[in-house]
This record gives C-alpha cells, sequence and structure tokens, in this order.
C-alpha cells in the first residue's frame, strides 16, 4: 500500500516535497492556505486582459541551482525555454563594469577582475588575492562574522561595485549584518560547481510557470490531490477524506505556520521557527519612453545603480530590462533589497524616490508607475551566528514530522534552490 503523505504549503519547497514523495511512490495531498501556489515566489492574475501576469518580485536564479533546474526538468519545464541565461555581469548604466566571460568559473573570475575598467591594477591582483585565500581555506570561515568583517581592509572600490551588491542581492541583508559564512557558501557554489555556474538565470516567463503551474499539473497527472484557499488549522485536522490518517505529515509553510502547527507538540522548536527576523523586497515596475514615444533601453537585463547615500537616496540596488529579459519594451523593475528602511517610509516616499532614480537614468523620460510590490516577509535576515531550527521538531514526539523550508537548518540563504532542497530532503526522510 503507497504511504499517504500530507504536505502543507504550496510553495517552491512544498511542491519540490510533493514532487520528491510521489516519485518514490507516496500518495500525496497538498495543502495551501493561497487561492494559488507559488508562495514567496508566485504570480497573480493580471489586472485587465490583455495585461502581463504580475509577479511578486523580480527574481534571480543562477545557474548553480541545480536541484531547481532538475526539478523544473521533472514537471516538463525546459529551463533553456523560461530563463534567460547569461554571464554573470556587475555594470552600471553605460555597461561598465564586471562581466565575467563564459567559461570555468574560476578563469572567467580572473579574466572578468583583470579586465575590469574602474578598478586600478593593485585593486585587482587584491581581490584575487583574497579570492585565492577564501579558496584555499574551502571558503570557510568564523560563523559569527559579518560579510563587512571577512572584507576588511578591501578598497573601497571593491566593497561598493562587487562585494555589497553581490550580498545583497544574495542574502537580501546589508553587508555589515549579514553571515560572512553563507556568503561565501553561495561564492563557492558559484565558482567551484562547474561551467555556468556563476551564469545569471532572469525569469523570461511569469514566476508561475517557471515551477507552480507546471508542478501543479505533473502532480494532478501523478494521482496527488491539491487544496487551495485552505488553511490547516491543526495537523490533527489533515486526517480527512483527502488525506485519511496521513503516514506523515512535511510542513512547508512558512516559518510563522509552522511555528503555530508545532506549538502543542514541539514548543521548543515552535519558538525557534517564531523568532527569526525578516527583511522585505520591494520591486516598482515602471514604463519608460523617450519623448519620441520609443521605449527605451538598458546596457545589459540588469543594471545596478548608484549606492545609496544620505545626499543622493537611491533606494533601488538594481534595474531590469524586461525588454530584454521578456520581451515588454520598456518596462522596467526597480528592485530594492533588505528594503525595511523604505517600508517604513511608506510607499509614497518610496515612488518619489524611485521616480527621482529613474530620471537620472534618462533625463527628460516620459515615466509611468505600473506597480508597487512590497513582500515584507521576503526573506529571513541572514545574520552571523543565526540558529536555524532543524528540520525535525521532536523525533520522539513526532517521526513522522518534517519541515521543509528555505528557513530550515542548512548551509543557503533563503533562495529557491534552498527551498527546493529542503523540500526533496523532506521527501526522503518520509518516504
Amino acid at each position: 500500500m503507497k504511504p499517504r503523505i500530507a504536505v502543507v504549503g504550496g510553495g517552491w519547497a512544498g511542491l519540490a516535497a510533493a514532487v520528491a514523495a510521489v516519485q518514490r511512490g507516496a500518495q500525496v495531498s497538498l495543502f495551501e492556505m493561497a487561492p494559488t501556489l507559488g508562495g514567496r515566489a508566485r504570480s497573480t492574475a493580471p489586472k485587465h486582459p490583455g495585461a502581463p501576469a504580475l509577479d511578486n518580485g523580480q527574481h534571480i536564479l543562477i545557474g548553480a541551482y541545480s536541484a531547481t533546474l532538475d526539478l523544473m526538468r521533472t514537471v516538463g519545464v525546459d529551463p533553456e525555454q523560461v530563463l534567460l541565461r547569461r554571464p554573470l555581469s556587475l555594470v552600471n548604466a553605460h555597461g561598465q563594469g564586471l562581466r565575467l566571460p563564459q567559461g570555468p568559473a574560476l578563469i572567467a573570475l580572473t579574466r572578468g577582475v583583470l579586465s575590469h575598467p574602474a578598478w586600478t591594477g593593485p585593486e585587482r591582483l587584491a581581490l584575487l588575492a583574497r579570492s585565492g585565500v577564501w579558496a584555499l581555506r574551502s571558503f570557510r570561515c568564523d560563523p559569527r562574522l559579518s560579510v563587512a568583517e571577512l572584507c576588511r581592509g578591501m578598497a573601497p572600490a571593491l566593497r561598493r561595485d562587487l562585494i555589497d551588491p553581490l550580498c545583497v542581492a544574495a542574502l537580501n541583508t546589508p553587508a555589515d549584518q549579514a553571515s560572512a559564512e553563507v556568503f561565501l557558501r553561495v561564492l563557492r557554489d558559484a565558482l567551484f560547481s562547474g561551467p555556468g555556474a556563476a551564469d545569471l538565470l532572469l525569469p523570461k516567463a511569469p514566476l508561475a510557470e517557471l515551477l507552480p503551474h507546471p508542478a501543479q499539473r505533473w502532480l494532478e497527472q501523478h494521482g496527488a490531490t491539491i487544496t487551495l484557499g485552505q488553511r490547516v488549522e491543526a495537523l490533527g485536522a489533515l486526517s480527512t477524506a483527502d488525506a485519511p490518517g496521513a503516514d506523515g505529515i512535511i510542513l512547508a509553510c512558512s516559518a510563522l505556520e509552522a511555528a503555530r502547527l508545532t506549538q502543542d507538540i514541539a514548543p521548543t522548536w515552535s519558538r525557534e521557527a517564531a523568532a527569526f527576523g525578516y527583511e522585505p523586497i520591494v520591486t516598482v515596475n515602471l514604463q519608460a519612453h523617450g519623448l519620441d514615444g520609443r521605449p527605451l533601453n538598458l546596457a545589459a537585463p540588469m543594471v545596478q545603480l548608484p549606492e545609496h547615500t544620505e545626499a543622493q537616496p537611491n533606494p533601488a540596488q538594481f534595474v531590469f530590462d524586461q525588454g530584454q529579459i521578456q520581451g515588454q519594451p520598456g518596462r522596467f523593475s526597480f528592485v530594492i533589497s533588505g528594503a525595511a528602511p523604505w517600508v517604513e517610509r511608506g510607499q509614497a516616499a518610496t515612488l518619489a524616490a524611485i521616480q527621482a532614480q529613474a530620471e537620472a537614468l534618462w533625463p527628460g523620460a516620459r515615466l509611468a508607475v505600473e506597480s508597487y510590490v512590497a513582500e515584507k516577509r521576503a526573506t529571513f535576515r541572514c545574520t552571523p551566528g543565526l540558529h536555524r531550527p532543524a528540520a525535525r521538531p521532536d523525533p520522539r514526539l513526532s517521526p513522522r514530522l518534517v519541515v521543509a523550508g528555505d528557513y530550515i537548518e542548512g548551509p543557503y540563504p533563503a533562495t529557491l534552490e534552498g527551498a527546493v532542497r529542503s523540500g526533496q530532503a523532506a521527501a526522503h526522510a518520509l518516504v
């Protein structure tokens, strides 16, 4: 008889867990309290017919996300069709900056650093030397270090042009507050996972088409049942007609929901899960056209913006040209990572500051704000020495209960890859 597995949560961790459990011969029932699947990487219905689907933010994948890319292929998605692959580049609006050529990542990094137009010779050599030291130490460090402490003594230009933007993009936490241990793990995966590991993968299709919708179709074709718009009030409530006497439960919901559902059976674990701090991400989509009505463009699909200063409040660190990415000319996504200060200032102040950034990019352009999306709990704050809860709340009390999510104990920051790997590990543990 097939083991019966209930999966609570239909984000990327829950979908990964459900697919893996089905592959291992389980009868799966998935419960999602939202009306759509996808969790914190989802699409919503367009505001009016003909309008593009609105994602809950601009997401970035990298070539090292092997588990995520394999899962997409499993459910019938060709990553090369839905993702724009480009070698890693951190360039400004003029196209100047770090560009990694194709090929083995370490060689590409060396060539990219040596050819950076704005760094001096000593700065380039110092960065390569520092990277070599990290590699010799197997990209490990004292877990109490912040990224800023890890990079102490590094030239300001290297911090400004590379370390700080890379840190906030990967960990969604400012460098002076971000875990150096996790940051080095991200670098290790990008530099030592083979050719193309550091490539940027930008969604050409709505997030729903990358995994949530194809995974839903795949699961239903393989006999799984999916219930949307229904919150699980208690773990005992999972013994329903869809999941009678579940043999195992995978909690793949948010940390706060998992804490609520386990507070009676695993109170210590529940307190740990409820104690996370979070960092928001704000995405502002706008249209930009010249005075002649023609859509504007950028030097690259993703452009790094000038750093924020008191004199020049620049909230967004990156802007994405959706004309180059999704074939929507004149549409741009300004992304504010670590956006807590701007969420506190409010939507009006944030939009005004983004408008000023756009006007600095395209003086005299015709600008029209399309949408403002604030994901207030986009990621957990990836701080030094952060204690992350184990996948099993208490094996003695709940041997058939496993938790999955990007916040579960592991080496990755709050990324899609971390969520997918956690979901797959939970399914393997139960089935």
